[in-house]
């Protein structure tokens, strides 16, 4: 399996840059021929949503779009995907980021009560308080 970051991912999806595009898609179409699996962390998803939102000034639609696309991609493994389109879902209906979601599910599913936060927008989110 290879990993992907997001710099590859982010050239992939937008081809912004001519040779590096050549080259995240030539590995890309390589591991899919080969039947190998491409590893996209959370990290990296949390960096994809951000560049594309502030980079490339996407709408939120056009991001969860694009994300939600990657989840479901057989050639892509992602890591804990069930957390990330519940994240995505959250970040669809509420006020915060993605990455805010992603952060309180993951927080809540390994046994934290609650995530502190000083975001005003979470503070509504059950899974958030203030300090």
């Amino acid at each position: 399996m290879i990993g992907l970051d997001t710099n590859v991912l982010v050239r992939y999806l937008r081809e912004d840059d001519e040779a590096q595009a050549a080259r995240a898609a030539a590995l890309v179409d390589s591991a899919i021929e080969r039947g190998e699996a491409l590893f996209v962390s959370h990290i990296v998803l949390c960096e994809l949503v951000w560049v594309l939102t502030a980079g490339y000034r996407l709408s939120k639609a056009e991001v969860l779009a694009t994300v939600r696309s990657l989840v479901s991609a057989a050639e892509l493994v992602i890591e804990e995907a069930d957390e990330v389109r519940r994240a995505l879902a959250r970040h669809e209906a509420g006020k915060g980021d993605f990455a805010d979601y992603l952060i309180g599910g993951r927080a809540v599913a390994r046994g934290c009560q609650r995530v502190a936060t000083f975001d005003r927008a979470l503070l509504s989110e059950p899974e958030f308080f203030s300090p």
